[in-house]
């Protein structure tokens, strides 16, 4: 049950991260219009919305099992109604799958052009899922400290992975873009993106573990997230090779395109180890 939990979180998760990245990056990568981009784009979305609602179902389903300590009970109506009514998982997942519901629907629809009510309906998506898994270990005030900075945590997530995504789709087809101004935008926001990362992240574990570091380093919880930082940093030095060499990017497309896709899957195998992460007791100092 368990490899079933983490490998729901990690396509959820991953889903809707890059909808809402790539919906806010949308305007700030690019400001014209693209039509061929936003054809792909829509098509990719709309896929990445049907993932989100299949596996955030699978997710209920599979804490429904875990919660009664059997399967049969995850497809029981009566089981269902008692986690969505009488846990705050189960609360807060109605709301998720019914946005998640919501904006599927939008999107087989003329409105699903619309961007302000996409990104609306994703950042409502996104936040949802801050309360879920480690963020819902404090009462009170600190408790929604600990969910805020988690959404903050997410949103910059989001938007560097979804902005990979899209900069991954132009440098696929990169005929009428200049690559140039366009890298420059994303580093641009790349740096306050890292920094949020950074400090949201450090947040987390201290306020989690009770310590800077989790210990013992070699083993669970901690050295899962050390795998997750190092990753995360080999993305950042594959980011701030390409920030160096914006200049002669047109002349490199080659290894440009192989540098962001790399980024982009690192940034992937990062939400994977969150995932795992999510589903371990984070080691509280005593």
């Amino acid at each position: 049950m368990t490899s079933a939990m983490v490998l729901c979180r990690f396509l959820h998760f991953t889903v809707v991260l890059m909808l809402f990245g790539a919906w806010a990056f949308r305007p700030l990568l690019l400001n014209r219009e693209s039509l061929a981009l936003d054809r792909r784009l829509a098509s990719v979305c709309r896929w990445m919305t049907a993932v989100a609602l299949l596996s955030g179902v699978c997710w209920l389903l599979l804490i429904t099992a875990s919660m009664a300590g059997a399967w049969e009970a995850a497809f029981d109506p009566a089981t269902l109604q008692l986690v969505l009514t009488n846990t705050f998982f189960g609360q807060v997942w109605g709301w998720h799958l019914l946005i998640n519901g919501v904006l599927m629907a939008l999107l087989l629809t003329p409105l699903g052009a619309n961007l302000p009510i996409r990104l609306t309906l994703a950042s409502l998506l996104l936040a949802t899922l801050a309360p879920v898994g480690h963020g819902a270990m404090l009462d009170g005030l600190n408790g929604q400290l600990l969910i805020l900075n988690q959404i903050v945590h997410l949103t910059c997530v989001g938007i560097w992975l979804g902005g990979l995504m899209l900069l991954v789709m132009i440098l696929l087809q990169p005929t009428g873009h200049t690559v140039s101004v366009i890298l420059q935008r994303f580093s641009g926001v790349g740096y306050a993106l890292v920094a949020g990362l950074v400090i949201t992240g450090l947040i987390n574990v201290r306020v989690l573990t009770g310590q800077f570091w989790p210990t013992p380093l070699w083993s669970g919880f901690a050295l899962i997230l050390l795998i997750k930082v190092l990753l995360v940093v080999v993305m950042l030095g594959l980011a701030l090779f390409n920030r160096l060499r914006i200049k002669d990017c047109e002349q490199r497309m080659g290894t440009l395109k192989s540098s962001v896709i790399m980024e982009w899957l690192l940034g992937i195998g990062a939400v994977a180890a969150v995932s795992l992460l999510g589903t371990m007791p984070p080691m509280v100092a005593a």
